[in-house]
Formats: structure tokens, C-alpha cells, sequence
């Protein structure tokens, strides 16, 4: 999931707030870990 930080952030954030699921399951969802998630969370 490489490409825009920004984009990658905002499709993580809608991924966990229309499923309301974890950083966990997003990040497994995504392909990326739970540190990635984070860090782009962030940014």
C-alpha cells in the first residue's frame, strides 16, 4: 500500500470509522502493521 501518506492516512481512518474496528484489523486489512497505521495516523 505504497504512494500519498495523506491518502493512505484518510482511507485507513474511513476503513476504521465505517467498520468501527482496531488498528489491528485495519492494519491487517491493509496489508501494513499496526506501527505503520499508526505513524500515517499521525502525519
Amino acid at each position: 500500500m505504497k504512494g500519498n501518506i495523506e491518502e493512505r492516512a484518510c482511507n485507513l481512518a474511513l476503513y476504521i470509522i465505517e467498520n468501527r474496528t482496531t488498528v489491528r484489523a485495519a492494519a491487517r486489512q491493509f496489508g501494513i502493521s499496526k506501527s505503520t497505521v499508526h505513524t500515517d495516523m499521525i502525519k
